[in-house]
C-alpha cells in the first residue's frame, strides 16, 4: 500500500536489490534519495500507532531503531485504509509514534502529531 501511495504521488519511487537494506523503498524528491521503511499502523484509541524499531527477535538479536538510517516511515493503517509519510525527525522515539485521528478526550491540543498532517493525497 505504501509502494502503491508513493508511486502515484512521487515522480521516481526504487526497490532496493536484496534484503540486507535497513529501508523497504527510496523515493527521488528535488535531486534527493530519501529511504522508506514501511510499518503497518494499528488504530488504537483514536490514533494510528507504529513501531519505530525493528524486531530480530525471530532471529536471536536485540532489537534497534532506524535513527540515520531511513529518513521517513511509511505506514498504512488498515482501519483508516490510508498511507501516512512520515519523517523520521517526527517520530516521538525508538519504539512507538501515535498520529492522532480524532481530538484526545482530555482536550489536550498541543504536542499532538495530527495523522492529516503525514496523509499521502492519492
Amino acid at each position: 500500500m505504501v509502494l502503491a501511495a508513493l508511486v502515484r504521488t512521487k515522480p521516481c519511487v526504487l526497490l532496493p536489490w536484496g534484503d540486507n537494506q535497513r529501508y523497504d523503498l527510496v523515493f527521488e524528491e528535488d535531486g534527493k534519495f530519501n529511504r522508506v521503511q514501511c510499518k503497518t499502523g494499528l488504530l488504537v484509541g483514536g490514533a494510528v500507532r507504529f513501531p519505530t524499531r525493528s524486531t530480530y527477535a525471530h532471529r536471536g538479536r536485540p532489537s534497534r531503531g532506524y535513527r540515520g538510517e531511513v529518513d521517513y516511515f511509511g505506514v498504512y493503517c488498515p482501519q483508516t485504509d490510508k498511507v501516512y509519510l512520515v519523517p523520521i525527525e517526527n517520530t516521538a522515539g525508538d519504539r512507538e509514534t501515535s498520529l492522532r485521528v480524532d481530538p484526545r478526550r482530555n482536550g489536550q491540543k498541543t504536542n499532538i502529531r495530527w495523522a492529516k498532517t503525514y496523509e499521502l493525497s492519492v
